[in-house]
């Protein structure tokens, strides 16, 4: 089947599609094309872009926009459909407009070009995120002659693959931000489902990452040197491998992590070695001098920690394995501010009102199942609960393979429409929410 990149979704598709849907998918595809690289977005222009596509698309549905650049070239666009009873707490919907590089030479379409084959959209960003960003307005789109109580805000920042700091960090605390007044609610980036379920995710994985440098007597390589930097550097690093491999175990598998296992990596500790560095070198590390023992090495650690385990327990096993003369570890210092306490969690008490509203309308709507889970990773999710806003992260793909980041990402067809589907009847729900007691 020859591969396409007609903007007409119909083309290759095995789906029979409406006019309205053909507009759905095309909309869709449009914002696939933006190549909005967190590395190149803001030089190249393609962020201002795609930030002017989707402002163009909100003012279509009435919607009040204020675009913000907190850092230059990166803007943050906010966009509101204002309730028929504003005084309520609002909803958010917040999406990054983002994606991570692409390998070229490991796509079998261009990555840009929103090709459609075999009833599947492939795309860099297709499950993350702009999937999401697309539904948030097609489904608000169906609802614009449906009255909503509740007032509803859109949020599309930049940078969310490279920490958020230069986006929705800053979008948080501006005053563009406080004018939004209260939020119930929140909404943000999920992964998919294999099983004909949906993954709601309520907090996420503290991320630590830490340098360790140790010192140690220099000689020449022939010789035997006791406690030389890199031995004692190895004898940490097994240790680090040995609480590795007991958290693995403790996940019940081994031997490497697919995604649909990494979704339940919210449950333990991960440690992984990014980094090593060592060695004598007089031209600046063209040639080393492998006959000297160097008198310093350093490692890089990833640490992820879910929320059962305080990050004090963390810090102090690196206190033990660094109580040794001339080691010592720190937080990487160019990351910001060190996490030492994890960020809050979203309730998932059935007693929560809106975690109960958003329960009870997929089991009554839409006859799904909702598994609860800790984010693997990191999302925009935490600077929203630092906040003391409850979000909750929601891609709406079941029974489709995790692919964000992936070689050949891609959504099918059916699973994005379905995705409309599901937003406009949520936001129908939520949107009409009564006020709850304490509100």
């Amino acid at each position: 089947m020859s591969e396409t990149t007609t903007t007409d979704p119909v083309n290759n598709s095995n789906s029979e599609i409406g006019n309205d849907e053909n507009k759905d998918i095309a909309f869709f595809q449009d914002l696939i094309r933006f190549r909005t690289i967190s590395s190149e977005g803001p030089t190249t222009g393609t962020y201002k872009a795609c930030v002017a596509f989707l402002e163009e698309k909100c003012k279509s549905l009435g919607f009040k926009t204020v675009v913000r650049e907190y850092v230059e070239n990166k803007p943050c666009l906010v966009a509101t459909r204002l309730g028929s009873e504003p005084e309520l707490p609002s909803i958010l919907l917040n999406s990054h407009y983002d994606v991570v590089p692409v390998m070229r030479e490991h796509w079998h379409v261009e990555p840009f070009d929103a090709v459609i084959k075999d009833n599947k959209i492939y795309g860099r960003g297709t499950q993350d995120m702009k999937c999401v960003c697309a539904q948030y307005l097609l489904a608000l789109e169906r609802l614009s002659n449906v009255e909503l109580k509740r007032t509803i805000h859109l949020s599309f920042v930049p940078d969310e693959e490279i920490g958020g700091a230069d986006g929705m960090a800053y979008l948080v605390k501006s005053d563009e931000f406080k004018s939004l007044g209260k939020i119930a609610v929140a909404f943000d980036e999920g992964l998919a489902n294999e099983k004909d379920a949906y993954t709601v995710f309520y907090g996420e994985r503290a991320p630590l990452w830490i340098l360790v440098k140790v010192e140690g007597p220099t000689g020449h390589g022939s010789r035997f040197i006791a406690d030389t930097a890199i031995s004692k550097l190895i004898n940490l690093a097994n240790k680090a491998f040995t609480f590795r491999k007991e958290q693995e175990e403790s996940l019940g598998h081994s031997g490497g992590c697919s995604h649909s296992v990494a979704k339940k990596l919210g449950d333990v500790t991960t440690l992984n070695l990014t980094m090593l560095k060592s060695g004598v070198s007089g031209d600046g590390g063209k040639t080393w001098a492998l006959n000297v023992i160097p008198t310093i090495a350093e490692a890089g650690f990833d640490i992820r920690v879910p929320p059962s385990v305080p990050c004090k327990e963390i810090s102090d096993m690196l206190d033990e394995w660094t109580k040794d003369v001339g080691m010592s570890w720190e937080y990487a210092p160019w990351v910001g501010t060190p996490i030492t306490v994890h960020p809050p969690v979203s309730s998932i008490d059935p007693k929560d009102p809106w975690w109960n509203l958003i329960n009870s309308a997929f089991k009554e709507d839409f006859n799904i199942q909702l598994e609860p889970e800790i984010f693997p990773a990191g999302t925009d999710s935490r600077f929203l609960r630092e906040s003391g806003i409850p979000a909750y992260g929601f891609s709406p793909m079941s029974n489709s393979p995790i692919l964000l980041h992936e070689h050949n990402e891609y959504i099918s067809i059916d699973v994005f429409k379905k995705g409309i589907d599901v937003y406009e009847q949520l936001l129908r729900r939520l949107g009409n929410a009564k006020a709850f007691e304490g509100e």
